[in-house]
This record gives structure tokens, sequence and C-alpha cells, in this order.
């Protein structure tokens, strides 16, 4: 997202496609006590602190550090977010779904009942995991596929 944000900004490259796989979007998340299973608070805020390089949730002048704070979305890749409904970043990343179709870009959003962070890969041989990445996987080739013109 961040990096999406970054090249329509600065005039390119042209990002055609935004997956975005449970993403971590708003450093703020570590300001709300929320229980959740792998990726817990203590670890969101242990990687939001060493990425920014400072305390989490605090005011930040640079504009492509975290992602949920761009107030202006429009003229962004179409995107797909997939996340878990039992997922720590699952508020954020419906917010910046709903943001994102707000501002006219197209965005699909799944949530995947009872899916908790990274289960997709932890637990790659229950069902709906396998059927969550396959998703994934056919959203991104669709993306990616070349576009026949008559």
């Amino acid at each position: 997202a961040a990096l999406a944000q970054m090249a329509l900004d600065q005039g390119g490259p042209a990002v055609c496609f935004q997956l975005l796989e449970y993403p971590m979007l708003d450093d703020r998340t570590v300001q709300r006590p929320v229980d959740a299973l792998v990726w817990s608070n203590r670890s969101n805020a242990f990687a939001w602190n060493a990425y920014l390089g400072r305390a989490a949730g605090q005011p930040d002048d640079r504009p492509w550090a975290v992602p949920a704070r761009r107030e202006q979305l429009a003229g962004l890749a179409p995107a797909w977010i997939g996340v878990g409904s039992i997922d720590l970043f699952h508020d954020e990343d419906v917010e910046y779904a709903r943001r994102l179709v707000e501002a006219g870009v197209p965005c699909e959003l799944h949530v995947e009942p009872g899916m908790y962070h990274a289960a997709d890969a932890l637990m790659g041989k229950v069902e709906s995991m396998r059927a969550f990445r396959t998703r994934m996987v056919a959203v991104l080739g669709e993306a990616l596929a070349p576009r026949v013109t008559a």
C-alpha cells in the first residue's frame, strides 16, 4: 500500500494492482487492546516501532510511512484486500478498503470467517485456508493477465 502511494505521488512507475494480504496499515492499532492469535498487540507494537524507528501511534511527517494515515486515496491502483475475521488487522483493513472504494478505487475486500493472522500459511492443509490462498493467487493472475483488445 505504501509503495503504491509513493509511486502515484512520484509519477511512477505505474502500479497496476495492489494485492494486500492481511496488511499492516495503521500504526494506531497498537493503542487498541485487542486479543488476537499469532500476531498480538505486543508483536504489532514491536513491528511498528522497529519499522518507524520510534513509538507507534505518534505523528509522522513521512508521507508513505503509515498507509492508513493518507487522506487522499483517489488514483491508486485497484486493490484486493484479504484478511481474517479474527485477525488483529481486520478493522483497519476493512476501513482502508471502504476508503479506497469511497475514493473511486476498485477494491475487493475478502474477509475469511474464523481466520487469524497468517493462518493460511500456518494451516495450509485446512480447506478454507487453501481456498483463501487459491482465491488470492487467482485474483493476482487476473490482475496481471495480458488484456486482449479487439
